[in-house]
């Protein structure tokens, strides 16, 4: 098997390919690298994006698709998916403020 370098942060999340933070998830959509070397300028620049992040570098087996392994341990609890009833709820707010009527204000001079 094959090692890869991937990204945890402090909240336990991983960083993915488009450089957002992770549960891990879907492995496909994890930033991983062979190198060491990437890892750490991915590490740096993520880092320099937001200087609240504490990154570490973590080395794990790839499986035979060449996905990390990664300890159930170290996962994060699941981020939650937006629901259809959220999404809805988020239309319908949408819909009633531009729906609300505008008062007028006059200027008394």
């Amino acid at each position: 098997m094959n090692e890869l370098f991937i990204l945890q942060n402090q909240d336990k999340l991983f960083l993915g390919r488009q450089n957002n933070w992770l549960d891990g998830r879907d492995l496909a959509a994890l930033y991983k690298t062979p190198h060491k070397d990437e890892a750490i300028n991915q590490m740096v620049e993520a880092s320099s994006k937001d200087y609240k992040q504490r990154i570490k570098i973590l080395s794990c087996s790839a499986n035979e698709k060449g996905l990390p392994i990664i300890d159930p341990a170290i996962l994060p609890e699941p981020l939650p998916k937006p629901s259809k009833d959220l999404l809805d709820g988020l239309r319908q707010a949408e819909t009633t403020m531009t729906a609300l009527p505008t008062t007028e204000h006059t200027d008394i001079h």
